[in-house]
């Protein structure tokens, strides 16, 4: 990295920090985005800079749902924190942070595009969200995000620029849209505290309010079987001793999983090479509100994690999700399948106020209700006798 553009990145994190409302002097790019290097470390778990053991250790990935920032409430919410300087988005998910950070991944789901910091700021139908949210985001303890969703392309392709731009300041991966080829069809890559390599995909049923470009159909991954199970060989490939796939997909607060759902779960969750499956994990989005858990061809299937961060919705149940939480085991031998040994799912509530936060409902004698309503979701297709339990 130059002189020049360590200083243009150092200048959008002062920026992208809480009370810092102007825009920055140059545009950043802390590294090429076609050139970073494989299986980058995730946040630190111990000392800084120990030295990697030879022997892989078992692992815990989290993962959260939709979160859409610029919603009034939120905006509002999250301007309040900020003291009216910029937007702070931290302490509304300083509920659930405990869990998020203490996971060795941790995995999210932008459902908005990020804007420049002087806004505009909109919700729906045309979403686009103060930058400052990928600062809250990693200071969360949140690695890789998923940007594959129906309002990827609401600001069309600088957009989407703009959004990879700020997430690569503040450092959080991300995957399924990209700034060219390269990049579209490039997994994250992580490595877990204790050595574990792991390709973070995404992808999208479709676009809402722009289609894709065909001049430049890598700024979004669409959802084909084929394509998928393709790009999760090559990140195996490439090394990766687990593979995860986020899809958007489903049909909106719906808790059963539509059709078009269990059709692809199974095709993904059948595909193997050399007899070890392809998939290790499938984490749902777009649903807005939680759906099932199953165990399909032996592998973990979250139809919808439902949302995180959302404000007033059409249906109360737009402020539900669930966190899941997975914890991976080496095999006994190399080229062996890692094997879920704990499966959790940790209801929480995105709480309307005023303020507005996100509360771990697993923690609280409050919200009974929305609690059991969510334990019916997740559980409704047998995970329960698959093992999964509610974490804290």
């Amino acid at each position: 990295m130059s002189a020049s553009t360590r200083y243009a990145a150092v200048a959008l994190v002062a920026a992208l920090a809480v009370g810092c409302g102007g825009p920055p002097s140059s545009t950043p790019h802390p590294a090429p985005h076609s050139a970073r290097q494989p299986f980058a470390k995730a946040k630190p778990r111990g000392e800084a800079g120990a030295a990697m053991t030879k022997d892989v250790r078992p692992f815990t990935l989290v993962a959260g749902g939709d979160i859409i920032p610029s919603s009034p409430d939120v905006l509002e919410t999250a301007r309040s924190d900020a003291m009216g300087t910029g937007y702070d988005y931290r302490p509304m998910l300083a509920g659930v942070k405990s869990v998020v950070f203490g996971a060795d991944l941790a995995l999210c789901h932008l459902g908005a595009p990020l804007g420049p910091l002087t806004g505009p700021f909109t919700g729906y139908p045309v979403y686009q969200a103060p930058p400052q949210l990928a600062t809250a985001l990693k200071a969360t303890g949140y690695d890789s995000c998923s940007t594959a969703s129906s309002h990827v392309l609401d600001q069309g392709v600088p957009g989407v620029s703009r959004t990879l731009e700020a997430m690569d300041t503040v450092g959080l991966r991300h995957v399924g849209s990209g700034r060219d080829a390269a990049e579209g069809a490039r997994p994250a890559l992580l490595r877990a505290d204790g050595g574990a390599r792991v390709a973070h995909l995404a992808y999208t049923y479709g676009t809402d309010q722009k289609r894709r470009p065909a001049s430049a159909p890598w700024t979004v991954n669409l959802i084909n079987a084929r394509k998928i199970i393709a790009d999760a060989r090559a990140a195996r490939r490439a090394g990766a001793d687990v593979v995860v796939v986020s899809p958007h997909w489903g049909a909106e607060y719906r808790t059963a999983p539509s059709e078009e759902q269990l059709r692809l779960a199974r095709a993904l969750t059948a595909s193997t090479t050399g007899g070890r499956p392809d998939i290790d994990l499938i984490l749902g989005s777009h649903a807005q509100t939680p759906q099932p858990y199953e165990k399909v061809n032996g592998t973990w299937v979250v139809y919808g994690l439902g949302d995180q961060v959302s404000g007033a919705m059409r249906r109360p149940e737009g402020n539900w999700g669930t966190l899941a939480r997975f914890r991976f085991a080496p095999p006994d031998r190399a080229g062996q399948r890692w094997k879920v040994t704990r499966a959790q799912y940790i209801p929480q509530l995105a709480e309307l106020g005023p303020p507005l936060r996100v509360r771990n409902l697993a923690r609280t004698a409050g919200h009974r209700d929305v609690r059991t309503a969510i334990r019916k979701a997740v559980l409704g297709r047998g995970a329960r006798a698959e093992g999964l339990r509610m974490g804290r």
